[in-house]
């Protein structure tokens, strides 16, 4: 007998909310390994300043790769915003999901910025989006179980001129991305590959540093400015006065 249509109206629906849910991947034993043998140093240099340093529970904790590690004006560009910068080399998605709780749990902070550009460079062994758009929702869910109500952050990756051939594979990477952020409540991914690129649609070479693949000082100060516009978009009632002028949400 054949079955009534409205039957399978709840596998359909079991069936979309199961697509449309978020993703989330640990990294595999292998990469742990990878990871732990190359970068432990400077995790353990980073835990160390965590030990020693003191900052508010209102900071806003940046964790990625050199770009963040080599932001040397953060400070200043961020004011009145209080970074805590957990950059370590050139760090993949992966390597942060490996690392995630020992960067993010020492910390309090209002706000988290994800910025990692080195998953795809063109190489054979690139990850693919769906690998690194899971690597990120796996961080995202470490630092949920240790801030639940943080804003997060992820920043696009930047069209560079070191890696102009890999930008086709990068902006789908960059797509993946946002897909992730639009499916998780309080995650925003900001576009900034638009302020990176000349009236020809290539990278401005003057925003970058010799070896064309880090920003130089007006490259920061133009990635400050758009963080900054988002944080102050979505952080600005908690900088407000109590009363009734204050903006809402």
């Amino acid at each position: 007998m054949p079955t009534p249509r409205n039957l399978w109206l709840p596998v359909l629906l079991l069936s979309g909310a199961l697509s449309a849910r978020p993703a989330s991947l640990a990294p595999e034993p292998e990469r742990v390994a990878a990871a732990q043998q190359r970068w432990e140093g400077e995790i353990a240099a980073l835990e160390a300043r965590d030990r020693t340093e003191h900052h508010p529970p209102d900071s806003i904790l940046l964790v990625g790769s050199s770009s963040i590690r080599l932001w040397d004006s953060l400070a200043a560009d961020l004011a009145p915003y209080h970074p805590i910068p957990r950059g370590f080399g050139g760090s993949g998605f992966s390597d942060v999901a490996v690392f995630a709780r020992r960067l993010i749990a020492p910390h309090r902070f209002r706000a988290l910025v994800l910025f990692v550009a080195n998953d795809v460079t063109g190489a054979p062994a690139d990850a693919t989006p769906e690998q690194v758009a899971g690597w990120f929702g796996y961080i995202v869910e470490v630092a949920r179980a240790v801030q639940p109500q943080a804003v997060i952050f992820c920043l696009e990756i930047t069209p560079t001129p070191a890696r102009w051939a890999a930008w086709p594979k990068i902006r789908e990477v960059n797509r993946a991305l946002a897909r992730e952020c639009a499916a998780r409540p309080g995650v925003w991914f900001i576009p900034t590959a638009h302020a990176y690129l000349t009236a020809e649609g290539r990278p401005a070479a003057d925003l970058f540093r010799e070896d064309g693949l880090h920003q130089n000082a007006l490259g920061y100060r133009i990635w400050s400015a758009i963080l900054k516009s988002h944080l102050d978009a979505h952080l600005r009632w908690e900088l407000a006065p109590h009363g009734p002028d204050r903006p809402g949400p």
